[in-house]
């Protein structure tokens, strides 16, 4: 199970470096880098350099680890950012994207603006969006948010009128929802798979109260989640 999420984690990535088609000698921002992976595949396949921020200090060590073991060191740098408040001059980037870390942002407006004012004319930005399909039960809800840790997905009018509103266009939009409810299924799986070596690490409280929530977690992703991949564009 393991090798299939890795295997599904390497072909979406690589469909993400033919979407947002960096070139050689181009720049971009990683908005949610994690551990790197992704960064320096893009930095790789394509010739440019990517800067990854993250909110933890931790995936910055490991992330930075993994690009000198993969001698891409001089491409690809990693540093603790905050995307509300990016710490980087107007215009400095030729692209951006940020995979499955704006579901995590409780203002993705400023959000949205701050990525805009980094990003050069022309620049595009391709992002990840968690939504929900209509009116969900309020428990469902509780579960997806309390094991995903985020607040509730945006409805897709939302997702959409979001980057409209802060100036970019939108160039295409991908239902990749299938995705999405795959992700849950691995993730019961391994959750049982693992569930000795999870109860011992995190305690049994904490694992009785997890066996409580996927259920209702599985439902939610299979009836009311979807899961769309944006291409915008910052306007010449």
């Amino acid at each position: 199970m393991r090798d299939l999420a890795n295997l599904a984690q390497e072909r979406q990535t690589e469909h993400h470096i033919a979407t947002i088609r960096l070139e050689p000698g181009q720049h971009l921002l990683d908005i949610g880098c994690g551990t790197g992976g992704p960064a320096i595949a893009l930095a790789r396949g394509s010739g440019g350099s990517v800067t990854g921020i993250t909110v933890s200090h931790s995936q910055v060590t490991q992330a930075a680890e993994r690009a000198r073991a993969a001698g891409m060191s001089d491409r690809v740098d990693f540093r603790y950012g905050d995307v509300n408040s990016l710490e980087f001059a107007d215009e400095s980037f030729d692209a951006a994207m940020a995979i499955d870390s704006f579901a995590h942002l409780l203002d993705q407006r400023r959000a949205f603006g701050e990525v805009s004012r980094v990003l050069r004319p022309g620049a595009r930005f391709m992002l990840s969006q968690f939504t929900q399909r209509g009116a969900a039960p309020r428990e469902l809800i509780a579960s997806f948010t309390e094991i995903w840790c985020t607040p509730p997905p945006l409805q897709f009018t939302d997702a959409v009128s979001l980057p409209l509103a802060t100036g970019f266009e939108v160039l295409r939009i991908e239902d990749m929802t299938q995705n999405c409810v795959m992700t849950s299924e691995v993730m019961s799986v391994q959750f049982v798979d693992n569930y000795d070596r999870i109860a011992q690490r995190y305690g049994t409280d904490a694992v009785a109260a997890m066996t409580k929530e996927i259920p209702r977690f599985r439902q939610y992703t299979h009836d009311h989640l979807s899961y769309h991949l944006f291409l915008l564009r910052k306007p010449r």
